[in-house]
């Protein structure tokens, strides 16, 4: 298995963690402590080493921060976490608050007086993070201090996992589509147009996108932790252990890039320092540490210049991501079938559904690892929108109830994600109304077309409306950004209520509304779209794109309302199962296409 069910949580031992941390404070003078879910790296997932969050709280979701004062303590996460992060820490000693990090400040002005100290790890917050933050505390009197130390290290001491040294491989450019020294020079022509003498990168993902390389540092992310420096003119540096790359990767490699020990990265940035000419640094994902060493006035402060390019799609990562749908589409059907066969007496659990699909991705012989760990929720567990099962709420299938599963695969060629929401027996009509808004949301998105500088905050009420007209909405965001056997989550791309970045041809998105009511039942339809080129329509003055759905699954039409639905909405559900049958039909065993012909008969 790729996954564990094994609880992730520790509540009863917050009190005396955070009771030692508090010890920490008292000796090293500061009155309250910052404690992220980031890395150094600032990526979404994190090796075991940078678990710190977890550690100190017992929450392991993907997006969160801690507050201890002297006092007082805080857990602020996002609307998908809200109910999770109560379940797994011990609210007797953490407040539970949801985000957007406006709320950090008020905290911190409310529960640390003035002339207090809050220390925070510079490695581990973003440079314009901690600016904006100082900015806003000093009219109160409270000054932010980065530590040398990081508290929770000092207090994980030998428990605390290694970091990882795992083996970095060649993304082919079969798959890529672009060689490493294409992607380099292209980035040098942008900083010599700026005036840049160099770029820092930190984020794995676009390292292991500009060098054509990959990795498996962080769970279920081909990433490799590394950093790196490209110059203007010259050889690129990468910080990296030579000896991690195999042969075709340091082929791939070492033509563009001088392979340098991880150790040396300060001295490097001492140098560029010294030198005296502009750097250019992305303070929305580079760590506090770099603007630190580099000295504010030298940085020429930009966004990641591998971000953009990344997100749009060369031919090759395209092909790449159709196929992968197609093998991924094969084994989600396989396992739907089933799914049919095996829920209705009861007798399904989580888990098992976890293991089953699985399974069926590894027959593909193509899969490499899963993108995420799957959310596989029975009843009341589905409405916990990232819900993680493991044995201690592993729960059973039963009938009459909503079974939501979100999954995903990394294959070579790509990269996919896809939930699906089943009836398990007969559904009520409430669940019917939901399903079918969800429903329409999903299908508003799908049938979009919009012009030129559309950004995903345009695109985002889409998939709301019809939630809105009965009352109803979701916390989270329409859809993300999808890598190329890359993050299942990229930027910059998203549809959502802070979705300003625009959208380009070549973009791969999920689409993926939900609904979910507490303590009962949750919903989420979800495919990977493509952005397509613009184009002229019929009696149209301006080119537009749209999406192409990749995506190949059967919606379950047993949770339907045809009523609710339009007719260009029927159509389009209708054209989507005819493409979903033609397409994966002839790769399934002959039981299996009885059952997706059913599936997807016309509404």
């Amino acid at each position: 298995m790729l996954q564990t069910f094994d609880s992730l949580a520790e509540p009863e031992r917050v009190a005396e963690r955070v009771k030692a941390l508090r010890a920490f404070m008292s000796k090293a003078k500061i009155d309250a402590v910052l404690v992220p879910r980031s890395d150094k790296h600032q990526g979404e997932y994190v090796p075991a080493c940078a678990e710190r969050l977890k550690w100190l709280t017992g929450f392991s979701g993907s997006a969160g921060i801690a507050v201890v004062a002297k006092k007082t303590a805080v857990l602020m996460v996002d609307g998908r976490y809200t109910v999770q992060a109560a379940a797994e820490t011990d609210t007797n000693v953490l407040e539970v608050s949801l985000l957007p990090r406006a709320k950090l400040f008020e905290w911190l002005t409310t529960n640390v007086s003035k002339g207090g100290i809050v220390g925070f790890d510079p490695w581990n917050h973003t440079a314009g993070e901690i600016n904006r933050l100082a900015a806003a505390l000093a009219p109160k009197g409270i000054k932010l201090k980065a530590l040398a130390k990081n508290p929770i290290d000092v207090l994980w001491g030998k428990e605390r996992p290694s970091p990882p040294q795992n083996p970095v491989i060649a993304q082919p450019i079969a798959f890529a589509g672009r060689s490493a020294a294409d992607k380099i020079s292209e980035l040098q022509a942008r900083l010599k147009a700026d005036g840049q003498s160099a770029v820092v990168l930190t984020l794995p993902d676009s390292i292991c996108w500009l060098f054509n390389i990959r990795g498996s540092d962080v769970a279920h992310n081909p990433v490799v932790l590394a950093f790196a420096i490209v110059p203007a003119t010259g050889k690129a540096e990468l910080f990296i252990a030579p000896d991690r790359l195999d042969s075709e990767a340091r082929t791939e490699v070492a033509p563009v890039a001088k392979l340098l020990a991880p150790g040396t990265l300060a001295d490097r940035i001492k140098a560029l320092k010294e030198k005296g000419k502009p750097v250019r640094l992305d303070p929305e994902t580079a760590a506090y540490w770099f603007e630190q060493n580099l000295g504010a006035k030298l940085i020429s402060r930009g966004q990641d210049p591998c971000i953009v390019p990344k997100a749009i799609k060369s031919d090759a990562e395209v092909i790449g991501a159709r196929a992968a749908h197609v093998r991924d589409g094969h084994a989600v059907v396989r396992f739907l079938a089933w799914l049919d066969d095996w829920a209705s007496d009861g007798t399904l659990d989580e888990i098992t559904a976890v293991r089953k699909l699985e399974e069926f991705r590894s027959d593909t012989n193509m899969l490499r690892d899963v993108s995420f760990p799957t959310i596989s929720g029975s009843g009341p567990n589905g409405a916990i929108v990232h819900y993680r099962v493991s044995e201690a709420t592993n729960r059973r299938v039963a009938p009459g109830e909503l079974f939501l599963i979100d999954s995903g695969g990394q294959y070579p060629d790509g990269t996919t994600d896809i939930t699906r929401t089943i009836a398990v027996g007969q559904p009520t009509k409430d669940m019917q109304r939901h399903f079918t808004a969800v429903l329409k949301g999903h299908i508003a998105i799908a049938t979009a077309r919009f012009p030129k500088g559309t950004r995903g905050i345009d695109l985002d009420p889409f998939a709301r409306r019809a939630l809105w007209q009965i009352g109803a909405d979701f916390d989270h965001g329409t859809g993300h950004g999808i890598g190329s056997y890359l993050s299942v989550h990229e930027g910059p791309q998203s549809i959502s209520r802070m979705g300003m970045a625009q959208l380009h041809p070549g973009m791969l998105i999920s689409n993926e509304p939900g609904y979910y009511k507490v303590g009962e039942y949750g919903i989420r339809i979800e495919n990977v779209v493509l952005v397509t080129l613009p184009e002229m329509v019929e009696g149209g003055d301006r080119e537009t794109m749209a999406f192409e759905t990749l995506t190949l699954a059967p919606i379950d039409q047993r949770l339907i309302l045809p009523e609710m639905l339009e007719k260009s909405e029927r159509d389009w559900l209708n054209a989507y199962h005819k493409h979903v049958f033609d397409t994966l039909a002839p790769g399934l065993d002959q039981s299996t296409r009885n059952w997706l012909k059913q599936a997807t008969q016309a509404v």
